[in-house]
């Protein structure tokens, strides 16, 4: 039998008592705690960044010295942070993107992704959907990482995304795969981590 979906389970709970907006919060930290992806004084974007969690940790690892800045379609409730700058709109909308980094003041050290498509339980759509996401979220960190720069993106298992990873493994002095302890136990997801952008 599958193991059934429990949404308020413990770091649910941890999330609301810290006040993070989300579990996936503990995902982000889980992979700072790993790689280091993300520094002080950084700039980074987060792609798909409703409802705020992933924001919200970032702010924390760059300090007040730092910026960030998230894309959604979903509007979300503003963060109370000089350091957080969020836009309505399109990842893959490249106009939008451009408008990030002219007011990041640069291109990002980071770019983050924890972007899921909204599944249909029909296996070879919902495969597509994943792996089209996945795509996108790189197409935009090409855009918008700086050479050296680091990037995080959710995936799920699959033969098209191993294709994925092989492709840009050759874009990074090295990339990863981790699976993560925060995320739920019923998921097949993973993240891929580039570290050292080759622009």
């Amino acid at each position: 039998m599958a193991k059934s979906y429990n949404r308020k389970d413990h770091y649910y709970e941890k999330a609301k008592a810290v006040g993070y907006r989300s579990r996936a919060a503990y995902k982000l930290l889980e992979l700072q705690k790993k790689y280091s992806i993300i520094k002080t004084g950084q700039r980074v974007l987060d792609l798909g960044c409703w409802p705020g969690g992933w924001l919200q940790v970032s702010k924390k690892l760059v300090g007040n010295s730092g910026y960030v800045a998230g894309i959604d379609l979903k509007q979300i409730d503003q963060l109370s942070s000089t350091v957080i700058r969020f836009y309505c709109g399109d990842v893959s909308d490249e106009a939008l993107l451009k408008q990030t980094v002219t007011d990041a003041g640069s291109l990002f050290d980071v770019v983050l992704s924890d972007m899921a498509p909204k599944l249909t339980g029909i296996k070879e759509a919902d495969r597509a959907a994943v792996e089209g996401i996945a795509e996108i979220a790189f197409w935009a960190a090409e855009k918008t990482l700086k050479p050296g720069g680091n990037f995080v993106v959710k995936v799920f298992k699959s033969n098209e995304i191993n294709e994925f990873y092989r492709n840009i493994h050759t874009r990074f002095d090295k990339c990863l795969r981790k699976e993560l302890s925060s995320s739920r136990k019923t998921s097949n997801e993973f993240y891929l981590i580039g570290l050292g952008f080759k622009k």
